[in-house]
């Protein structure tokens, strides 16, 4: 198996933020470049956002993932190739980007759990079950996807029944 690299996945339009929820939930970590705009709405101003690259997102992978699962997930229109073959995007634009994000966005601080991580609860009724996280609420809870019955089953959990899994 080798080393996970990033790829980049071209996006339906207005499809980039459904894309990367659908393959962290399936997943698959991902990097949407975004920052906060201001926009006007009915003659007020929101700030809302918006993908850096509209159309694009990062996911890391390594060679021997199943690219079908990737080019079939709802919002994504098709893994971006040279001559046929993805071309990995090396990691030091990736982290520069990730800076550049953060400060435009006012640099917040790294939550514990993202959208697509797999964990293990620690503590509660289901102790010791696996489960990913599907989105966070605030800095203390998360949305868990767990399997129960053969059936992903959404579950709150405050962060600290939590721990990473290996």
């Amino acid at each position: 198996m080798t080393q996970p690299q990033w790829y980049l996945v071209q996006c339906k339009p207005r499809h980039a933020f459904r894309a990367e929820e659908h393959l962290a939930n399936q997943g698959f970590e991902c990097f949407l470049p975004s920052h906060r705009v201001k926009r006007k709405h009915r003659d007020k101003y929101r700030l809302v956002t918006e993908p850096l690259f509209p159309h694009y997102l990062f996911i890391r992978l390594d060679d021997e993932s199943n690219w079908g699962v990737i080019r079939s997930t709802r919002g994504v229109a098709q893994v971006v190739t040279f001559n046929g073959v993805p071309k990995p995007v090396p990691d030091d634009i990736i982290e520069g980007l990730r800076q550049h994000c953060a400060l435009l966005n006012g640099a917040e601080p790294e939550p514990l759990f993202r959208a697509g991580d797999r964990v293990v609860i620690t503590k509660g009724a289901f102790r010791e079950l696996e489960a990913v996280v599907h989105a966070t609420k605030g800095e203390e809870r998360v949305v868990l996807l767990l399997n129960l019955l053969n059936q992903p089953q959404q579950i709150e959990v405050p962060t600290h029944a939590l721990s990473r899994s290996d």
